[in-house]
């Protein structure tokens, strides 16, 4: 891996601007993306349709489910093209062929659902690293950017859902509206019809679509997190600047020895030879009565001046003299005069400010004492706000002490309380003599020859004579065959009930009734006369000898 040979500027970056970097490295490079995803998914996605037809869930699941074998395509794209040349579709196609053999299986079973998958899967490919080697890399590498690559799947998850519903609402949309109202109406009459094949494979088609331009942005954002990762541990920008200083070094390597010979010419030219240098004269020193004593010599005295002393050799390092020797005392400027003008220049302003603070005191307080510098957060104010302070603070503690004492000893009436009130209040199931009289009520309201008289008002009032008949079937299935129907029942639940009754003449005759009610109650589709003919005949077949005991109400 050469970082100098590299198409992007390695630096630590934030895990979000790590994520916008692989959106841009993925741009980059989307003509070989696109068509390589394509090439790899688009016949698969072919082959198990045209094998699956009949079931276009277990199509999209595959397609699904084999999305990190996909991945590792574009990845290998990524990395030859930012750490070298970008390959060709040929050449990725055959290197994704060899990359898929290690760790498939993982891959696609215990490591399937891992939200981090774009952030690791460069340890697999890249690194090769298994087993224990591998969970201690990703342990260091989720240190800092675990959660964006979490966080990376889960937007990821909801754009996939949102374009695929977007695409589905515009296909609904464009497409015309006769054609989807029939289309509508067959799924609302007959009960027992499901979705077309054909358009569940239709918007399988645009989730792969959606995946063909998805996926190698993910792949690319997770490349990026698990590279600003890297820089970060390794130090990548560090060693990028000391190989550029290196070539900058030796490409002007030659210029710096022609410098470094100028100078030193130029050195020994302008350094003068030893014999150059004049011997020291020697002065007479004064008397030692004229000298003063050192402890006569004071700051404000105006020293004697001293003939300097000839040149003395070194001596060692043990040897040295201190600031109390006599050589400096007798210098213009002692020690002494300098460690007190040193004094007094640290005790003046600005290095030292005196300031004069009043503050109370308690009257006992001995007036020689200096006063401590109190805890309180006021100083400055008097004593008896302070005092006031700390009683209700003290009352506070025992109102919240007596609420607590309160609480524990109050607690079973107030929790018994509490729990009567949040229990729902259970419902009595009515028994079953009770449900065959509101059946029988329900059943007395009809007349006693149905057929008859839906007959008679089917000229003038289509929609009461086929809701006398679809009532009157209700009410024989509650009370001739005993079905346990309810008031909340729909069409398609009652249709069910009368299948469990094993009568296929029955069921046929529910099944039209049904749809011609439905067609008619919701559609405003009227019946035909021969289809009129036909239920009333149905209807005389099937229930042609009423109860004797059913009465007419007036």
């Amino acid at each position: 891996m050469q970082l100098n040979e590299t198409t992007l500027v390695i630096r630590p970056r934030n895990p979000w601007e790590a994520i916008d970097l692989g959106v841009l490295l993925a741009a980059r490079h989307w003509r070989l993306l696109l068509s390589s995803w394509a090439i790899a998914t688009v016949p698969l996605f072919a082959v198990l349709t045209l094998l699956l037809w009949d079931h276009p869930s277990i199509v999209i699941v595959l397609i699904w489910w084999l999305k990190p074998a996909f991945e590792r395509l574009p990845l290998h794209i990524l990395a030859q093209s930012l750490f070298g040349s970008a390959p060709s579709v040929r050449q990725a196609l055959r290197q994704w062929l060899r990359l898929l053999r290690p760790q498939l299986l993982a891959s696609l079973t215990w490591r399937r659902l891992s939200l981090s998958r774009s952030f690791t899967l460069p340890v697999l490919q890249l690194e090769g690293l298994d087993g224990q080697q591998r969970l201690r890399r990703l342990a260091v590498l989720r240190r800092q950017n675990g959660g964006a690559a979490r966080w990376l799947t889960l937007v990821g998850i909801h754009l996939e859902l949102v374009l695929g519903l977007g695409a589905v609402a515009l296909l609904y949309m464009l497409t015309p509206h006769a054609l989807s109202t029939l289309a509508d109406q067959q799924l609302l009459l007959d009960a027992k019809s499901f979705e077309a094949p054909w358009r569940i494979h239709l918007r399988n088609a645009f989730y792969v679509a959606i995946l063909l331009i998805w996926e190698p942005i993910y792949v690319a954002c997770g490349f990026t997190l698990y590279l600003n990762r890297r820089t970060v541990l390794e130090a990548w920008d560090i060693e990028l600047q000391f190989r550029r200083l290196r070539q900058r070094l030796s490409s002007g390597v030659r210029k710096s020895a022609a410098l470094l010979a100028t100078l030193a010419v130029l050195t020994a030219l302008a350094t003068p030879p030893r014999e150059a240098w004049a011997e020291p004269v020697p002065l007479m020193p004064l008397p030692p009565s004229t000298l003063p004593s050192p402890a006569t010599v004071t700051p404000s005295q105006n020293p004697v001046p001293v003939a300097p002393t000839p040149p003395t050799p070194l001596a060692p390092a043990n040897t040295l003299a201190g600031p109390q020797s006599p050589r400096l005392l007798h210098q213009a400027l002692t020690s002494q005069a300098a460690r007190q003008a040193v004094q007094s220049i640290v005790l003046a302003q600005p290095f030292k400010n005196m300031q004069t603070v009043n503050r109370w005191r308690w009257k006992s307080a001995d007036k020689g004492e200096i006063d401590k510098p109190t805890t309180t957060l006021a100083p400055h104010l008097p004593v008896w706000p302070q005092l006031l302070a700390k009683a209700v603070e003290v009352l506070l503690w025992g109102l919240l002490l007596a609420l607590a004492i309160i609480l524990v000893w109050r607690r079973r009436e107030w929790l018994a309380t509490l729990v009567s009130r949040l229990q729902p209040k259970r419902k009595r199931r009515p028994d079953a003599s009770a449900l065959r009289h509101q059946a029988l009520v329900a059943e007395s309201v009809l007349p006693l020859d149905i057929a008859a008289t839906a007959e008679q008002l089917w000229a003038s009032q289509p929609r009461e004579a086929l809701s006398l008949l679809y009532r009157g079937l209700l009410s024989r299935l509650q009370s001739d065959h005993q079905l346990p129907l309810r008031g909340a029942d729909t069409e398609g639940q009652i249709l069910a009930h009368v299948a469990r009754l094993q009568q296929p003449a029955l069921e046929d005759f529910s099944r039209r009734l049904t749809q011609h009610w439905q067609a008619l109650a919701y559609g405003h589709r009227p019946v035909t006369v021969a289809q009129r003919q036909q239920l009333l005949a149905d209807w005389r077949v099937l229930f042609d000898n009423p109860p004797v005991d059913r009465q007419v109400r007036t």
